[in-house]
């Protein structure tokens, strides 16, 4: 069930920056998205050594 809540919660996330992206408010609409990708951020261990989401540090890299 908890899957299903982060799955429903971002697709209201991407849902509401395409609503503001389609209105013209582009800016605003990444704002949202790059709110949304904050959490993606943590570390995590993986075979014993720290490392940060691939998807956190794409995102990040792609403004």
């Amino acid at each position: 069930m908890k899957g299903l809540k982060k799955l429903s919660k971002r697709f209201e996330t991407l849902m509401t920056a395409v609503t503001f992206a389609e209105a013209g408010e582009a800016d605003t609409a990444r704002e949202i998205l790059e709110e949304d990708v904050k959490p993606e951020a943590k570390t995590a261990k993986k075979s014993g050594r720290d490392y940060t989401s691939d998807l956190a540090v794409n995102a990040a890299g792609s403004k």
